[in-house]
């Protein structure tokens, strides 16, 4: 009998924290994630199509079927996200980003469940990732790129470093619940 679902996904907990809800900046949140979208990712480090710190080269030493039950395991678990101090002007120049660039797959302001919710990750994960994308480290989806495509040529005066910084603050300022917005912030 081979190892459980938990079982693997317990070498996780370190980063991602238990049962997937980081307590850390530098980890997102993974638990209540589709498992399509876990597995693509964990895939997508494996193969090198995303960069990272540790992940490339610690999901070499699974086979798909052992990333496919990690995938299952956290995508039973329940999403927790974090409120942030996050810096009002950075948060509503990132809302609007968001919404002119990023609400069409990151609905509800980025809290939506049933896409990645960026709302209630990490800041500094939040925008080293995105900045990762922007500066073509990591390969985005097809939709993704083209929105990105769209925002630097709308928007050429903002570095990477600064959408990428705006983003982070704007989901940062979102609810930790993923769901509703904090009272006094964001309109």
């Amino acid at each position: 009998m081979g190892a459980t679902d938990s079982m693997l996904a317990n070498t996780c907990a370190g980063c991602h924290g238990t049962n997937g809800n980081s307590h850390g900046p530098s980890a997102p949140t993974i638990a209540g994630l589709e498992a399509d979208y876990l597995l693509e990712t964990m895939q997508a480090y494996k193969s090198g199509n995303r960069s990272g710190t540790i992940m490339g080269r610690i999901v070499k030493g699974y086979t798909d079927g052992e990333l496919e039950q990690i995938a299952n395991f956290y995508s039973k678990q329940s999403f927790q996200g974090w409120t942030q101090a996050a810096v009002g002007p950075k948060a509503k120049q990132g809302q609007m980003l968001h919404e002119d660039f990023c609400e069409k797959c990151h609905e509800d302001g980025g809290t939506s469940i049933e896409d990645v919710p960026l709302a209630g990750q990490w800041m500094p994960y939040v925008e080293w990732t995105t900045a990762d994308y922007l500066n073509g480290m990591n390969h985005p989806e097809k939709d993704m790129k083209k929105a990105m495509d769209k925002l630097a040529k709308a928007h050429p005066e903002l570095s990477n470093a600064t959408v990428a910084h705006s983003l982070s603050h704007f989901y940062g300022s979102r609810s930790a619940d993923g769901y509703k917005r904090v009272p006094g912030r964001l309109k």
